[in-house]
């Protein structure tokens, strides 16, 4: 099942994957949810009707052929290895598995998304990328997950992830960058550019001071990417920052809780999922 199978409703991770690699990030389309989560609402924890969630992630499950797996994401390193008998909510804001049949699996709503796979084909994974967790700041205490203290969650996967524990290794890896809030849109006070800076001098660039304000524009794609390079991941694709990326900018396509919630009162999830074939 190559990653061209993904549900054409829906984004596909255009990416150089290798053949049984299933990879891509829902829409909005195709569930049963009601405003201000409709319609392919997929998290249990934003005030939908835990129905309705049921029914949008067993949809989800049936149109790729695979099980995702879950998380409860907290902005953190945590990483969880997956396997058949993971259960779902487990603490853990990235995830691998060498095991067909499961889909490593991030929930989204502008934070940005990560997909990962050998060039092999034999292992993938996935991580939810918030400016905290990329940022680092500490580890997470969570059943069945592994964190690694004062790194970024990028960090912690290259540490947990056999597949990627070494530079000539993540050099071979493939990278997709999903949507997420873009930098003409994501607003951050001074001590995230602070984080990022106090780590690599050069995420200076990343960052656009706001006039007349002690703010900034972020740009959380471009700041993933520096990262990864410094880990040596080097085949990247995808999200580049532009505006058909931009999860706040697109309310027909994608969930945004920057833009809904302060509005509607709530916002929905996506999910990002890659896995193998069985």
């Amino acid at each position: 099942m190559a990653s061209d199978t993904w549900p054409p409703s829906w984004q596909t991770a255009d990416a150089p994957w290798p053949a049984g690699v299933l990879a891509g990030i829902t829409e909005r389309s195709g569930g049963v949810s009601a405003a201000p989560w409709d319609r392919f609402n997929l998290g249990d924890h934003v005030g939908d009707a835990p129905a309705h969630v049921h029914a949008n992630r067993q949809r989800l499950a049936a149109a790729i052929g695979l099980r995702p797996v879950f998380m409860r994401q907290v902005h953190g390193s945590a990483v969880l290895h997956l396997q058949h008998d993971t259960p779902d909510g487990l603490t853990a804001d990235a995830c691998w598995t060498e095991q067909p049949g499961l889909a490593c699996t991030v929930l989204v709503a502008d934070c940005l998304p990560l997909l990962l796979a050998t060039a092999d084909g034999a292992s993938v994974a996935a991580v939810h990328a918030g400016w905290r967790g990329l940022a680092g700041g500490g580890a997470d205490a969570a059943q069945g997950a592994q964190g690694v203290q004062g790194q970024g969650v990028l960090e912690a996967l290259c540490a947990a992830w056999p597949a990627a524990q070494h530079p000539k290794q993540r050099a071979q890896i493939v990278v997709w960058l999903g949507p997420c809030i873009g930098p003409q849109r994501f607003e951050v006070g001074p001590e995230v550019r602070q984080a990022f800076v106090a780590h690599d001098p050069a995420a200076a660039a990343c960052f656009a001071p706001l006039p007349q304000t002690p703010k900034y524009l972020a740009d959380l794609s471009a700041l993933a990417r520096q990262r990864l390079a410094a880990l040596g991941f080097e085949r990247v694709a995808g999200n580049d920052g532009s505006a058909p990326w931009c999860t706040a900018s697109q309310s027909s396509r994608f969930f945004s809780h920057r833009r809904d919630g302060a509005v509607l009162g709530a916002s929905g999830r996506m999910a990002a999922c890659i896995g193998l074939r069985a």
